[in-house]
């Protein structure tokens, strides 16, 4: 257990450019959050949280904050929560996108609280963390935000870095600014990583305790899927094969609809689902599937998948779980596009084939892992798409034999809620002993 965890935060002139750039910018925040609320972008009920104003009380007793981006970073912190509840103590969660509060609102325990993270901005964080006076921080992944690290820094309390992750891509660039991440990473009392390499990248960048405990997202619960929308989606696409394309981003929906295209022609009564990573893109998914002259309806209209339907835009928020469960393959999106891969491991567990793209930097083991375990397909291009979905949802034993290889893998990846709970254990004793 480290004993200046109370230390003072480096500064750099950009880190202070940075810092002074913000504060200036705060006149404007309110028409920039209006305007995002506009599009769909904010919680116009909830704007108030990103200026760091809170949504309610601060409960009395021990509070571990917990922050993570997205979706995909909450559903990862998400065992934690549980786990941390289960022990007595308060949770607040953290987020910053619409998407990631609904999924919060239906997934959190009875002792956890969501708020939207405030903006980086020095006023918004001050006030925040003068609320809610959280006795240990856990930032999941790459959520550096230079503001909120260094108030909490002054505050006194640990600040763990869970879950994290650092590209080769970012570590490049970032070996050229050496001085100022090396001042950013600081402010982490640990930095719990989910690989060998991110190791190596956040110790080569000036971090003084790294630990490799695995990726968080492996043992995260699939999502649940509500049994009556399910059956009723099952009763509608009986007797058909189902290809989902899940989370997929700008560029990759004409992909999807050209993979249809090759895939039908092996497999004639094949149902397409799409659900992309923003559901606000369901009318760019419906648009790129008439241009392939396909017939698109959405869910968010209320449409549903009957036997006249071959494209299907699920642009919803948190149903993954039900096209999962009836997917006979699954595309895993951001692949095909250079975004860097979307987590495998929610279709995998759940019994569904995997196909995906070249870009996969951001899960690079993991899909390794499930290539050369046989439990996921790489393909590059729309019709390799096609002609991998068609191939898959017509061969019973070649899918059987997928599906098997990536639940070994899978179980092979897990344990990492474990390890990073006994890496923290000296943080939540001194929480419980009210020294922090």
């Amino acid at each position: 257990m480290p004993d200046d965890f109370r230390r003072t935060a480096r500064a750099t002139a950009p880190l202070t450019l940075y810092r002074q750039s913000l504060a200036a910018f705060r006149p404007f925040a309110g028409a920039l959050l209006r305007r995002r609320a506009g599009r769909g972008k904010e919680n116009p009920e909830r704007i108030a949280e990103r200026r760091g104003v809170a949504g309610m009380a601060r409960p009395d007793g021990p509070l571990v904050w917990l922050h993570g981006a997205s979706v995909g970073e909450f559903n990862a912190l998400a065992p934690l929560v549980e786990r941390l509840v289960a022990r007595g103590f308060w949770a607040l969660v953290t987020t910053g996108t619409v998407t990631s509060a609904a999924v919060a609102a239906q997934r959190l325990p009875e002792g956890a609280i969501h708020q939207f993270v405030p903006l980086d901005v020095p006023a918004y964080v001050e006030r925040f963390l003068a609320h809610w006076r959280p006795d240990l921080a856990l930032i999941a992944e790459s959520e550096i935000w230079p503001n909120l690290l260094r108030r909490a820094r002054a505050l006194g309390a640990p600040l763990v870095l869970v879950n994290g992750r650092m590209s080769e891509r970012s570590f490049s660039r970032w070996r050229r600014a050496r001085r100022t991440i090396s001042a950013l990473i600081d402010h982490f009392d640990l930095c719990l990583v989910q690989s060998q390499g991110d190791a190596s990248r956040f110790v080569d960048l000036g971090a003084r305790r790294v630990e490799n405990v695995g990726n968080l997202k492996f043992d995260a619960a699939p999502p649940a899927a509500d049994s009556s929308a399910l059956a009723a989606l099952r009763a509608m696409t009986r007797g058909r094969p189902v290809f989902v394309a899940a989370s997929t981003h700008p560029g990759e929906d004409a992909a999807v609809a050209r993979a249809h295209v090759v895939a039908r022609a092996h497999a004639p009564d094949l149902i397409t689902i799409i659900a992309p990573r923003h559901p606000g893109a369901g009318a760019a998914a419906a648009e790129a599937a008439s241009l392939h002259g396909l017939a698109a309806v959405r869910r968010s209209e209320g449409a549903e998948p009957g036997r006249d339907v071959e494209f299907y835009v699920a642009d919803t928020i948190g149903e993954l779980g039900l096209f999962y469960r009836l997917a006979d393959v699954v595309f895993v999106g951001g692949s095909l596009v250079r975004h860097g891969g979307q987590n495998p491991i929610e279709p995998a567990k759940l019994g569904a084939p995997v196909v995906h793209g070249p870009h996969v930097a951001n899960f690079a083991e993991v899909y390794d892992m499930l290539d050369r375990s046989g439990g996921a397909v790489r393909v590059v291009d729309p019709d390799a798409l096609g002609a991998a979905a068609a191939r898959i949802v017509l061969d019973g034993g070649a899918r059987g034999a997928m599906v098997a290889a990536a639940t070994t893998a899978c179980q092979r990846l897990g344990g990492a809620v474990d390890r990073t709970l006994g890496a923290i254990e000296p943080y939540l004793m001194q929480v419980r002993l009210g020294v922090a």
